[in-house]
């Protein structure tokens, strides 16, 4: 059980979120250039994670959180088009190269197998039309860990809990407010199998902004067309005003006390002259919009500047032991699971700090703050629930991994 001297659960005085006169909510989707090298490095952390642990029974230091995507060039024009130059990965990272087995036989680690195949799998399970092998150059520098930070693998098999690779923060909110569900909502939707089946002309390449104000949500769409998929002009502009309605009819449902605004689909169009957002591969990437780790969204999936924010990267990050990427999952967590559990609290929000070299179990400040439906409710009661959660919550992060390794975790 953690030391319960660290935690800090107090009722918050914030003004809660829906009732700001102006909230502000992204969504930054799929086949958004910053969500690829999201996905790319966090699929490469995947692999290196089981082959570690199938080959040397858990999981070694590695941190591959540094990547950059150089968009490309290409010429769509409706009914087709070809990329012209293709769109570079550059992933910059450290990981252990080689391990010396029970047997003193230095064995070496694919770590160019691994990082080609990881990329490689992510693009071609999340993309129809962008293809790994001639659309995208992939680039790695992947060197050996510094000393300390590798040794706190070896002393974790002492002491039996993974050691902090670092000094980082984690936070965590719950619940979602109707603009960011909606937010969420839109992206999850025109990136479904069921709208790609629907309307193949649909491209990963989303990005959602929803700015409310008062009781208003305006939603500014930027969507990614495919080509291929869109004879002429015509066929173009019905489909924006299909997926018009589309999306006007899923946040009618998703809105109670909100409702939408304004709607806008690729507003930099220029109908008249036949200047229109349309791709070859589905995302802005193949034509130069570049990309990086870390530009994207947070941990829960979105970019929200009204609500606390940690700027560290999740993605590509260890889950073993980098606290960088367990301190955001195990915020969010307690958060969603107090506001779930106690039943009567409007907001919670935590923040977890770590120290590096000590166990990750041992945060050196749990602060969470919740927002009561009644300011008389007994705090005792609140505050040991809550408290019991934390326990809960921190003492499943030295098994947090294999989640991620089963792919059960997703950080962007």
């Amino acid at each position: 059980m953690a030391d319960e001297s660290v935690f800090r659960i107090y009722p918050t005085h914030r003004t809660p979120i829906n009732l700001l006169p102006v909230e502000i909510v992204e969504r930054k989707g799929l086949g958004h250039p910053d969500s690829i090298c999201d996905g790319a490095v966090d699929n490469i952390a995947k692999y290196l994670t089981k082959y570690y642990f199938e080959h040397f029974g858990q999981p070694l230091h590695f941190n591959v959180d540094k990547a950059v995507l150089v968009g490309g060039r290409a010429a769509p024009h409706f009914g087709g088009g070809e990329v012209l130059e293709p769109i570079i990965i550059h992933i910059v990272g450290r990981a252990t190269v080689e391990v010396r087995t029970n047997e003193g036989v230095e064995e070496a680690v694919p770590i160019g197998a691994l990082v080609l195949r990881g990329i490689r799998d992510y693009i071609s399970n999340n993309f129809r039309y962008l293809n790994p092998y001639e659309h995208v150059v992939i680039e790695y520098d992947i060197r050996p860990g510094s000393a300390d930070l590798v040794s706190l693998y070896d002393r974790t098999k002492e002491e039996g809990i993974p050691l902090s690779n670092d000094t980082s923060l984690g936070v965590g909110y719950a619940p979602f407010s109707e603009t960011e569900r909606v937010c969420l909502k839109i992206e999850e939707f025109l990136n479904s199998k069921e709208t790609k089946k629907k309307y193949p002309a649909v491209g990963e390449d989303i990005k959602v902004m929803c700015v409310r104000k008062d009781k208003k949500i305006d939603v500014t769409l930027a969507m990614a067309t495919v080509s291929r998929h869109v004879r002429n002009i015509n066929e173009y502009v019905a489909l924006k005003e299909e997926i018009h309605e589309k999306v006007l009819g899923l946040a009618s449902k998703e809105l109670e006390e909100t409702e939408i605004g304004v709607l806008r689909i690729n507003t930099a169009d220029k109908i008249n002259d036949g200047s229109v957002y349309i791709t070859v591969t589905g995302t802005s990437a193949e034509a130069g919009d570049d990309g990086q780790v870390g530009r994207g969204n947070r941990a829960n999936g979105l970019i929200t500047p009204m609500r606390p924010m940690t700027i560290e990267a999740a993605a590509g990050k260890n889950a073993f032991n980098h606290v960088g990427k367990i301190y955001q999952i195990a915020a969010n967590k307690i958060a969603e699971r107090a506001y779930k559990e106690i039943g009567y609290l409007k907001e919670v929000y935590v923040m977890l700090v770590s120290t590096i070299g000590k166990p990750i179990t041992e945060p050196q400040i749990v602060n969470v703050e919740y927002l009561p439906e009644n300011p008389n409710i007994d705090r005792n009661d609140v505050e040991s629930e809550i408290s019991g959660i934390i326990n809960e919550v921190l003492s499943y992060l030295p098994i947090l991994w294999k989640d991620f390794m089963d792919g059960k975790i997703v950080v962007f």
